[in-house]
């Protein structure tokens, strides 16, 4: 069994924050080291302080890219020679790069009798190639997080900053603490959070939950049984197909063009959704208003209610009426749309 580390004694500067990793597309890498493709079949890629983004290619060998720049200025350029940068890493980090059996790693830690001066602390970064077909696990503490092309099961987190991955398949696990998450023409099962920041996805399908603590969420082109939730912010999206799921706590929610079942409530904002088809319709609403629209023609039972509650005609409609309700059967029944207003009013049309 090959195995190849190259290693440096010393610790990664506890740096608090997001690392700044800007323009690294047009710096040198300090460290480049390529391995044989057909050997990989795992990832392994760990720093304190630093980004790290894995791209995954159909050809080629695999290849780690270390960047290692200062905190206390931009990049080398501004003070500090490649000479100290490798006596700090001597000194302060352990730094691997390296095949153990089928899985190549690529990692940054702190030494343990580090003194903790962050003058002289250094953020690493890794860019990673390997091959599509790879298994991945990715922890960073301050930095951001990049993966794309990969499929197999990838589990990706950072205490600080974002998440953006694109073109994944397989387990898709993503957590971030403080950043905003964006998936892009991904599948299979998709499960990430972040405690403060946004989440986009689009043109993703599959099972789907995305959850934020104090963000936005947004959907655009997605398909399949999907969660999404935030405790402050909006949901909003468009083209969503299959079953869907959207929680607030305080903002709107917002769907057009949706060609699917909905479940969805919100404790402070309003609620607008124009409807395709459906199969079923779950609203709730505790103070603001709610505007629905409903595909023309179809057979619904209605139970609709809030402080008032408006529409426009129903043809072949039989059951009660009145300011405050709605409940009975369209077209001969059918489909269960459910709408509790609560405090607000209620606009319900069809086209």
């Amino acid at each position: 069994m090959k195995k190849f580390v190259l290693l440096f004694m010393g610790g990664l500067a506890a740096y608090a924050g997001h690392a700044q990793w800007d323009g690294d597309h047009h710096r040198e890498p300090f460290i480049v080291k390529t391995f044989p493709r057909d050997g990989v079949k795992e990832l392994q890629a760990e720093t304190s302080g630093g980004n790290i983004s894995v791209y995954g290619s159909a050809t080629g060998d695999a290849k780690v890219e270390v960047y290692v720049q200062s905190n206390n200025n931009n990049g080398w350029n501004d003070g500090i020679t490649k000479e100290e940068i490798q006596k700090r890493l001597d000194e302060q980090y352990d730094l691997e790069v390296g095949m153990e059996g089928g899985k190549l790693v690529a990692a940054a830690h702190q030494k343990h009798n580090f003194d903790n001066n962050w003058r002289r602390g250094l953020s690493i970064s890794f860019r990673v190639y390997v091959p599509e077909a790879v298994n991945s696990r990715v922890r960073t503490s301050g930095g951001n997080i990049e993966l794309k092309a990969l499929m197999g099961s990838e589990d990706f987190h950072t205490s600080g900053g974002n998440l953006d991955v694109a073109q994944l398949s397989g387990t898709i696990v993503g957590r971030t603490s403080g950043g905003n998450v964006t998936i892009t023409d991904s599948h299979d099962d998709i499960d990430l959070q972040t405690s403060g920041g946004n989440m986009d996805a689009v043109r993703c399908e599959g099972k789907i939950r995305l959850e934020t603590s104090g963000g936005n969420v947004g959907l655009r082109n997605v398909k399949g049984t999907i969660r999404v939730g935030t405790s402050g912010g909006q949901v909003e999206g468009g083209q969503i197909t299959g079953e869907l799921q959207a929680h607030t706590s305080g903002g709107n929610i917002d769907f057009e063009d949706v060609a699917a079942s909905l479940t969805a409530s919100t404790s402070g904002g309003n609620i607008h959704v124009n409807f395709l088809s459906t199969k079923s319709v779950d609203l709730e609403n505790s103070s603001g208003d709610i505007s629905l629209q409903l595909p023309q023609g179809q057979g619904m039972d209605l139970r609709i209610s809030g402080e008032r509650v408006h529409s426009t005609t129903m043809n072949n409609f039989r059951g009660n009426v009145d300011e405050h309700h709605i409940d009975g059967s369209l077209n001969g029944g059918g489909i269960p749309i459910r709408v509790d207003g609560n405090g607000g009013e209620v606009h319900l049309s069809f086209k």
